[in-house]
């Protein structure tokens, strides 16, 4: 390349703000003239680079974004020891099509069987991808929008939630919600609904129950769950705690083996 159209391509690259192309261009056009490339293999390989690497500038900042408790795979759930979930269901919502299709993903199941496991282990496969995942439990949301409701700035909060590529909410039903926190998590909701943006959801109980997740109404229960499985996968769990299991294995009896105790 000569000195004129070299200069030349350092400026129109730093003018795009392709800063790793405009790095490898002097490497690549010496190794495209030792090793005699096409035009557009040398083109190919500089464009590459650059794609690379902003990817990966996405990625990490779709996983400082997500803030994960943890971080787990679809690789490390035992699917073995949970064998009413479906392996072929899992790798199908790994690929993300639910995604474009503004479907939600539902894990139903007492505590302990690996809920939570998988919806982060989908939604850190979502910034992978470079796409914006968010992931909070269903009290830690409600009571963040009432802080900012009170504080006058619940639009600014609720585009948080909005706007990632897929929302997942855990925990759901663990604590009772009073009105208002009912009513904000019923807002987000019909607002991702309405953006065909998908949610991961977890939840301990069945939908016969949600009347009492939601302040005990009925009509918001059954709204939210109308819009929630309009386009859904329901994964139900049925199994024992992990946690439990390794209690059993130490010869710590299970819950529903002990008097007046419950397993679920």
């Amino acid at each position: 390349m000569s000195a004129v159209y070299e200069s030349y391509a350092n400026e129109a690259l730093n003018e795009l703000k392709m800063d790793t192309a405009n790095a490898l261009l002097d490497q690549f056009s010496q190794q495209a003239a030792a090793e005699s490339w096409s035009y557009s293999h040398f083109l190919g390989r500089l464009l590459e680079a650059e794609i690379q690497t902003r990817l990966k500038k996405r990625v990490d900042i779709a996983y400082n974004m997500a803030r994960f408790p943890y971080l787990k795979r679809i690789d490390d759930f035992e699917f073995e020891a949970q064998p009413s979930v479906n392996p072929q269901l899992i790798d199908e919502l790994a690929t993300g099509r639910y995604l474009a299709e503004g479907r939600c993903v539902v894990f139903m199941g007492p505590p302990g069987v690996g809920k939570t496991h998988l919806a982060i282990a989908l939604a850190r496969l979502v910034c992978d991808m470079g796409k914006r995942a968010y992931f909070t439990s269903a009290v830690d949301l409600v009571r963040k929008l009432n802080r900012a409701m009170g504080e006058n700035r619940l639009h600014r909060a609720m585009q948080v939630v909005i706007h990632p590529t897929v929302l997942v909410i855990d925990e759901v039903g663990y604590l009772e919600l009073n009105q208002t926190e009912a009513s904000l998590l019923f807002q987000v909701i019909c607002k991702r609904y309405d953006h065909q943006s998908s949610i991961i959801l977890t939840s301990n109980k069945p939908f016969s129950q949600w009347g009492s997740i939601f302040a005990n109404d009925p009509v918001m229960a059954s709204a939210a769950l109308d819009r929630l499985l309009h386009r859904s996968t329901v994964i139900n769990i049925k199994g024992d705690s992990y946690r439990l299991k390794e209690k059993r294995s130490a010869g710590v009896p299970f819950p529903s083996e002990i008097d007046g105790l419950s397993k679920n």
